[in-house]
C-alpha cells in the first residue's frame, strides 16, 4: 500500500514546470531564446525572487546531468576521424585560450583587487572557461553547430571541458587545507588518461554488442535505459576518480558515433537531455545573488565589463590568428566572452581550500552568471541588427558524415530486398542515401557488404531528425511486413512538412488507403515485377516487341484509372470495366477488338 504522498517535491516541480511554460515562450516571442527564459524563470521563482521555491541541493545535481547528456548527445555527432580533423583547433586554438584569457584575467584582478596572486590566478582561470551548455545550446538551436564559427567554438569548449582536470589540480596546488586523500597532481593525470582509455575500450567491446543485444528484443523502453545507462556508467567512472562527469559522457557519444545505433540512442536521449538542461539554467537563475547586486553593484558591473571585454578581445584575436575572417573572429569572441558552469566548481574548489571567502565566491558567481546573461541579450540585439548570414557562416558540407542527410539529400527507412534495389539505382545517380533499419540482423550483414544502416523506427520523428530529415529532399519508406497504418506518418509529415514521402505498399487495398490519407507516391511492392513477367510471357508466345509495349502501357493506364475511382468511391468494385476480360484480343491499332476476330500471335 502506499504511503502518504511528498506533497512538497510535487509542489516545487509544479512552480518549476509553471516557470517555465510561463517565461520560456515569452523569452521566446521577442526572440531572447529559451537559455535566457530559463534563467529568468529561475530568477524569478527562487530565494532572492519571488522566493517560491528554496535551492536544492538534490535538484541542482539533477539539473547538471542536463549538461552530462548534452555533451554525450554532441559525441554522437562527432566521429573519431572527423575529432581527430580538428585537433588543430582543440589543442592549439583551444589551449591557446586558456592560457591567454586566463593569464590576461589574472592580472586584470590583480589591478582592479585585493586578492592574492594566487587566489586571482585561479579565479582568473575561473573565468576564462565559458558555459557549454550556453553555447552549444544556441548553437543547436540556432542550426549553427557545422558552421565555421560553431565548430571553432564547440573545439574550444572541448578543451575548456578537459582543462577542468589541470585546474583543478592547480587548486589543489595552492589549497591552505591540504587533503591527504586527494590524489597528486601526477597520479590524477594516469587516472585521467587511463579512464579515457577505458571508456574508449569499452564503447569498441561492450557498448555495440551491448546495443544489438537490445535491438534484437526489440523493446523501445529497454533500449531507453541502455542508453541512460551508457551515459551514466561512463559519467560515474569519471566522477569516481574527480574528474568530469561531462568528459566522461561526451567520450562515450564518440565512441558510438560510427555505430549503427547512434540515431535511436540520440532520438531516445534528446527528451531527457532537453528537460534536465532546461532545469540547469533554472538552477543557475536561481543562485543568483541580488544582494550582492544591491550592496557592491559597481564592483559586479566593474568586474562583469572586465570578465566579457578581456575575453571578446582576446578570443577574437585567436581566432584570426588561426584564421578565422574578422566577422567570424568577432562573433567567436561574442559567443565565448562569458563565463562557464565549471568556474562554479572551480569556485567551490576555492572556497573548500581556504582561497577565496564565500562573499567572494558570491560575488564572482554573480558575475558569471550576469556574463551569461549579456550574451544572451547581445547574440539576440545582433540578430536583430544584421542580417542572418553577414558573418558569412554558411554550412560546411565537409563537416557533414554520411551519416547524417546533407541538403537534398535521401533517407531510406527499410534495407531489405526492396529497399536495397532502390538504393543501388540512387547511388548510380551519385545521391547521398541515409539508412535506416530495425533489424539487427540485416545491419550486421549489410555493413559486411560495405553498407552502413542504422538502427532505429523510421516512423519517429526524433529518429528522422537525428538522421538530417530538416536537411533532407526525399524520404522512401520501402518497410515491407503487411499493410501497416497510413496514420503512423502523421507525425513525420507534421515534422517535416516540405519532405516529399516515397512508400511502399503491400498490395491495392493498402494502396487505396495510402492515396485517401493523401498519400499520392505509392509504389506496390509486385506491380511492376508482375507486370515484367507480363512482357516476358507475352514475348515467349511469339507477340511483337511492338504490341507487348503497347500492352504493357495500356495495363498501366487502365490500372491507374480503376485505382482512381476505386479511392474516389472507396469500393474495391469499382472500375470494374476498365480490367482485361476472357475475349479480349486488344492491340493498339484496334482497341476495341475482341478474341474471336482476331488470332492470337503465333496462333495455329
Amino acid at each position: 500500500m502506499a504511503g502518504p504522498a511528498n506533497t512538497e517535491v510535487l509542489r516545487d516541480a509544479l512552480i518549476y514546470l509553471a516557470a517555465a511554460a510561463i517565461v520560456v515562450p515569452v523569452a521566446t516571442r521577442f526572440r531572447l531564446g529559451a537559455v535566457l527564459g530559463y534563467l529568468a524563470a529561475g530568477a524569478l521563482i527562487g530565494p532572492m525572487g519571488l522566493r517560491l521555491v528554496a535551492t536544492d541541493e538534490a535538484m541542482a545535481a539533477l539539473a547538471e546531468f542536463g549538461i552530462v547528456l548534452l555533451l554525450f548527445v554532441i559525441g554522437l555527432e562527432l566521429r573519431p576521424a572527423r575529432l581527430w580533423a580538428m585537433k588543430r583547433d582543440i589543442f592549439g586554438l583551444g589551449t591557446l585560450q586558456v592560457v591567454v584569457c586566463g593569464l590576461a584575467l589574472w592580472a586584470a584582478i590583480v589591478a582592479a583587487t585585493s586578492f592574492s596572486w594566487e587566489a586571482a590566478l585561479v579565479l582568473g582561470l575561473s573565468l576564462s572557461l565559458s558555459s557549454t551548455a550556453l553555447v552549444v545550446g544556441l548553437l543547436k538551436e540556432k542550426g549553427e553547430l557545422n558552421t565555421p564559427v560553431g565548430e571553432r567554438a564547440f573545439s574550444i569548449l572541448l578543451l575548456q571541458d578537459i582543462a577542468i582536470v589541470p585546474l583543478l589540480i592547480v587548486v589543489a596546488a595552492f589549497s591552505r587545507v591540504p587533503n591527504p586523500d586527494a590524489p597528486e597532481g601526477f597520479t590524477l593525470v594516469l587516472l585521467t588518461l587511463g579512464a579515457i582509455v577505458g571508456l574508449a575500450l569499452a564503447g569498441r567491446y561492450i557498448l555495440n554488442p551491448l546495443f544489438r543485444l537490445v535491438a534484437q528484443v526489440g523493446n523501445r523502453e529497454v533500449f531507453v535505459i541502455a542508453a541512460l545507462l551508457t551515459v551514466g556508467g561512463a559519467s560515474f567512472v569519471m566522477a569516481s576518480l574527480g574528474l568530469s562527469m561531462a568528459l566522461g559522457a561526451f567520450i562515450a557519444g564518440v565512441m558510438l558515433a560510427d555505430s549503427p545505433y547512434r540515431h535511436e540512442v540520440e532520438a531516445d536521449i534528446e527528451p531527457f537531455r532537453g528537460l534536465l538542461l532546461g532545469l540547469f539554467f533554472i538552477s543557475v537563475g536561481m543562485g543568483l545573488d541580488f544582494s550582492i547586486l544591491l550592496t557592491t553593484p559597481l564592483a559586479v558591473f566593474k568586474l562583469l565589463l572586465i570578465l566579457m571585454v578581456v575575453k571578446f578581445l582576446l578570443i577574437a584575436g585567436l581566432g584570426r590568428l588561426f584564421g578565422s575572417t574578422p566577422a567570424q573572429a568577432w562573433r567567436l569572441g561574442l559567443l565565448l566572452a562569458q563565463g562557464g558552469e565549471f568556474a562554479f566548481v572551480l569556485f567551490n574548489a576555492a572556497t573548500a581550500g581556504l582561497l577565496i571567502a564565500d562573499s567572494a565566491a558570491s560575488l564572482f558567481g554573480a558575475v558569471v552568471t550576469l556574463s551569461m546573461i549579456a550574451t544572451l541579450v547581445l547574440l539576440a540585439l545582433v540578430r536583430r541588427i544584421l542580417p542572418e548570414d553577414a558573418d558569412g557562416d554558411g554550412l560546411r558540407d565537409d563537416l557533414e558524415g554520411p551519416d547524417r542527410a546533407a541538403p537534398g539529400s535521401v533517407i531510406v527507412v527499410g534495407y531489405g530486398r526492396f529497399g536495397q534495389i532502390v538504393t543501388q539505382m540512387l547511388q548510380a545517380r551519385g545521391v547521398g542515401v541515409v539508412l535506416i533499419d530495425r533489424k539487427p540482423d540485416q545491419i550486421e550483414q549489410s555493413r559486411q557488404f560495405g553498407w552502413k544502416v542504422f538502427y532505429g523506427d523510421g516512423f519517429r520523428p526524433e529518429v528522422l531528425r537525428a538522421a538530417g530529415a530538416e536537411e533532407a529532399r526525399l524520404l522512401i519508406v520501402t518497410t515491407g511486413g503487411g499493410s501497416w497504418d497510413p496514420a503512423r506518418l502523421d507525425p513525420v509529415r507534421a515534422a517535416f512538412p516540405h519532405l516529399r514521402i516515397l512508400i511502399r505498399v503491400h498490395d491495392r487495398l493498402h494502396a487505396m488507403r495510402m492515396i485517401a490519407a493523401d498519400h499520392e507516391l505509392v509504389v506496390r511492392e509486385l506491380f511492376w515485377s508482375a507486370v515484367e513477367m507480363g512482357r516476358l510471357a507475352l514475348r515467349e508466345i511469339g507477340t511483337p516487341p511492338e504490341t507487348i509495349e503497347a500492352i504493357a502501357e495500356e495495363y498501366v493506364r487502365r490500372d491507374a484509372e480503376r485505382l482512381a475511382l476505386q479511392v474516389a468511391s472507396g469500393d474495391i468494385y469499382a472500375g470494374a470495366h476498365t480490367i482485361f476480360r476472357p475475349g479480349h484480343n486488344w492491340r493498339p491499332e484496334n482497341p476495341e477488338t475482341s478474341l474471336g476476330e482476331i488470332p492470337l500471335a503465333g496462333a495455329k
